[in-house]
């Protein structure tokens, strides 16, 4: 599956969108507009106005529908769930060159609040993989004390943890101590 340049970035934005939200005794990723802002900087969102406290709760409410894309159970719930964060954003595909990118597809229109650019783009690329056959992809991660989202890229689609080096490390060194007890004795 090809993925573009805007497609990867969108990607990884929903990703830590979602990510964003409390799970368990965690704190809220977007608990103020500070946290906002800077999530908005981060992932360096091009045509972002001045934002509030209106488009903190309208992002909130958005990661929550985008938490239920990565659920879905299937394809059709999925593209279901898509549809509508896209079709509530009114998207407006148009072709775009800005901040030395070359030409690129912004689905969001101009002048889109900040939770509409996230629909938008978020929603289209998240289609992309269901149109691709690959909804399977839009994971969470298998640990059981984490259950962040990730996309899994890998060429075989095993991936099975939102980072290998933290929570897949974890679970494996776990069961590799359990294993040395268990032959101890």
């Amino acid at each position: 599956m090809l993925i573009t340049h805007d497609t990867r970035c969108a990607l990884d934005t929903v990703v830590d969108l979602v990510n964003t939200a409390p799970e368990d005794d965690t704190t809220d990723g977007l608990a103020n507009l500070a946290a906002l802002l800077d999530f908005v900087r981060n992932h360096n969102m091009s045509d972002v106005g001045t934002l509030s406290e209106l488009d903190l709760s309208a992002v909130r409410r958005i990661r929550g529908r985008f938490a239920a894309v990565f659920a879905a159970p299937d394809a059709r719930t999925a593209a279901s769930l898509i549809n509508e964060l896209v079709a509530a954003a009114g998207t407006t595909p148009r072709l775009t060159n800005h901040d030395s990118y070359d030409w690129h597809v912004h689905y969001f229109a101009p002048g889109a609040s900040v939770a509409d650019h996230l629909a938008a783009d978020c929603g289209m690329a998240l289609a992309f993989f269901v149109v691709a056959g690959e909804q399977e992809r839009l994971r969470r991660c298998e640990a059981p004390d984490c259950r962040r989202a990730f996309v899994d890229l890998s060429r075989n689609r095993s991936r099975r943890y939102c980072d290998s080096r933290t929570c897949g490390n974890r679970l494996h060194v776990a069961a590799y101590r359990a294993r040395r007890k268990e032959a101890a004795g």
